[in-house]
């Protein structure tokens, strides 16, 4: 089923979904009626009984109502698959029998990025959706200091540059409403309060105020600055760090907007070295990377050409971009699944595409939050 097909299971308030229809446009969610859940949380049963009692709690809320059109596409979808990995990351512990779905939210924004990617859904669509199942259930805790130490204002704060707090309010409430617990009434309280502190901070429904990009990718990098008082920012090198699935065109981005600069490759690393795609990779990465920190000590500009798929992978290179004062613009490219298998098997290349179609599964598309730019190309923003 094709994006603009999609479009038209959304209801209007307080009309009720054709079920069926979503099952077709995403087959992964017929899993979820065979899929259990912890009793204690879940005393509803099953993950899809528990996801049409979220969706008809989303269409009943009046916050769903007074939304636009385009707002309640984005949750609406977001409700719909924000547990389509529970499927997939169901464990049972042995001894005690408790169900567990650890790290659902993060792959179930992963296995609905591919769902819409290959639907043609707009990209700034798909990635509200997926944004939102990622971080779908943040709202039950976020006012907890978390393990890393986040202070509530933190996790609101960035959080608000991520996503549409009033959408990840209501989807959350909706979770909560869509199920049987003992803790609902706790949990709501506290959807409520982070709503509250997210409008104390003026970042419910936009991206919180910061007195300068520095200043913002600094804070979000941990340092113990406040939004509204600018940091100084050190000299050091300009450095683009591209992102996007092999074949893409990040090639061809470098020769149309950098082609003077230096490149740093892992690609062109691995052609220095005579190595095949997934042969010895750690001499691959160690090449690259002390490439990389002699141009960083030179404070000389220059593009860092990899995948840099997930955030794992991206996190190593920035991380050692902002070790040096770099000031590093993020930019991401795509390309729709047929035209980028056509390009890969064109190319010279020893990664063939049923590697590349692996790659999927670690998919994570930049946030504006990990660096002082994150661009994504003007013919994916619409």
């Amino acid at each position: 089923m094709q994006w603009k097909d999609m479009q038209g299971l959304v209801p209007a308030a307080g009309q009720d979904p054709d079920f069926a229809r979503c099952l077709e446009a995403f087959p992964q969610l017929l899993l979820a009626a065979t899929t259990p859940q912890d009793p204690v949380y879940h005393a509803e049963g099953d993950v899809w009984t528990h996801t049409c009692m979220v969706v008809r709690a989303l269409l009943a809320a009046p916050a769903y109502a007074q939304l636009r059109r385009a707002d309640q596409e984005v949750v609406f979808f977001a409700a719909l698959l924000h547990d389509i990995a529970k499927c997939s990351t169901t464990v049972i512990d042995e001894a005690t029998g408790r169900i567990g779905q650890p790290g659902h939210s993060k792959k179930g924004a992963i296995d609905a990025r591919i769902a819409l990617w290959d639907a043609g859904a707009p990209f700034a669509v798909r990635e509200a959706i997926c944004r939102l199942i990622a971080v779908h259930q943040v709202p039950f805790y976020a006012l907890e200091t978390s393990r890393k130490g986040w202070s509530p204002e933190f996790t609101v704060r960035q959080l608000s540059w991520q996503v549409d707090l009033r959408l990840l309010a209501l989807l959350a409430e909706a979770d909560m409403r869509g199920r049987i617990c003992p803790d609902m009434q706790r949990t709501l309280d506290a959807i409520e309060l982070f709503c509250e502190l997210a409008r104390e901070e003026n970042c419910f429904g936009l991206p919180r105020a910061f007195a300068d990009a520095h200043t913002a990718v600094s804070y979000f990098r941990g340092a113990s600055v406040h939004p509204d008082y600018p940091l100084f920012q050190e000299a050091g090198s300009r450095v683009v760090v591209l992102s996007g699935l092999p074949a893409s065109g990040k090639d061809t981005w470098v020769a149309a907007h950098c082609k003077d600069w230096p490149v740093v490759s892992f690609d062109d690393m691995r052609a220095q070295l005579g190595l095949a795609h997934g042969k010895n990779e750690g001499l691959v990465a160690h090449g690259a990377i002390d490439k990389a920190k002699a141009l960083l000590r030179e404070k000389r500009p220059f593009v860092w050409n990899a995948t840099h798929l997930s955030d794992q992978m991206r996190s190593k290179s920035l991380d050692l971009c902002f070790a040096y004062q770099a000031d590093v613009e993020l930019v991401y490219l795509e390309r729709p699944r047929a035209e980028l298998l056509a390009r890969n098997q064109r190319r010279d290349t020893t990664l063939s595409n049923k590697r590349l179609l692996e790659m999927l599964y670690r998919w994570e598309v930049p946030l504006p939050t990990e660096a002082h730019r994150v661009r994504y190309p003007d013919s994916l923003a619409g």
